[in-house]
């Protein structure tokens, strides 16, 4: 199926190294706009963003977020924040108390910020623009909302870079349409066989650069280092273990 849209979905990559020519505000505000269309729980908008321009600012954010170098490096981060505060600031005006403390408000803000945010990510690669998300604005979320002086009831979700891209990733294959998309009731069939065939497409890419493992359940023999190796490794560590703390200092309180 031709479609402008959908050819301008499957082109995306992320975006890790920009010019550092600096964007007209009048653009980065265009794209917040279409941001703010997306779906909505209720047309609750329980979410705002923080865009950082300032080069010391962005080092500090780089320096929390793993210190990556295109934090530094892009014109502009998005903060992208759950915020249920400026729904407390409207019961106020209206008399009435918000209820927080269960764990569907907070799951309401998370998701109507993360729908924003890919809003955005498509209309700024629509512009010409390169666009990374970074997940690491939750290492160390206590210190970014000092940084970004949030509120209680808000709570940094995800960042992006944006910019002008110098460099752009290649474009990774994604799993088997039918290893996501399950009609009626869900099943794994042919999920085997499908993530072979995923491994060998990964692997294809360089990606992994040659990397070789054991074969499970035969240590003796040797296989290429694959998606399924690498994302197995990757989901069997425990990550961002004390979120939960953040969250709380923040009036989110998940009952």
């Amino acid at each position: 199926m031709e479609n402008p849209i959908i050819d301008l979905i499957h082109q995306h990559s992320s975006v890790r190294h920009y010019k550092p020519d600096p964007l007209p505000a009048s653009m980065v505000a265009s794209i917040i706009s279409a941001a703010q269309y997306a779906s909505t729980s209720s047309n609750l908008q329980a979410y705002s963003v923080v865009a950082v321009t300032d080069a010391g600012r962005r080092n500090r954010l780089s320096k929390l977020c793993g210190n990556q170098a295109h934090i530094r490096e892009a014109p502009v981060f998005l903060a992208w924040c759950a915020d249920l505060a400026r729904l407390d600031r409207v019961c106020k005006l209206r008399g009435c108390t918000q209820v927080t403390e269960f764990t569907e408000n907070f799951l309401i803000a998370a998701i109507d910020v993360s729908l924003a945010a890919q809003n955005a990510a498509l209309a700024a690669e629509s512009l010409g623009l390169g666009i990374c998300y970074i997940g690491s604005i939750r290492n160390n979320a206590s210190e970014i909302i000092e940084l970004l002086n949030l509120p209680k009831l808000t709570f940094p979700i995800i960042g992006m870079t944006l910019g002008w891209s110098e460099k752009r990733s290649d474009i990774k294959p994604r799993l088997p349409l039918r290893s996501v998309l399950h009609w009626e009731s869900y099943s794994c069939e042919s999920e085997e066989e499908d993530l072979r065939d995923y491994d060998k497409r990964m692997i294809a890419t360089g990606i992994y650069k040659g990397r070789h493992v054991p074969v499970p359940g035969k240590p003796d023999e040797m296989e290429d280092y694959g998606w399924t190796e690498h994302t197995a490794r990757r989901v069997s560590l425990a990550s961002r273990t004390e979120l939960i703390s953040a969250l709380e200092k923040q009036g989110f309180f998940m009952n």
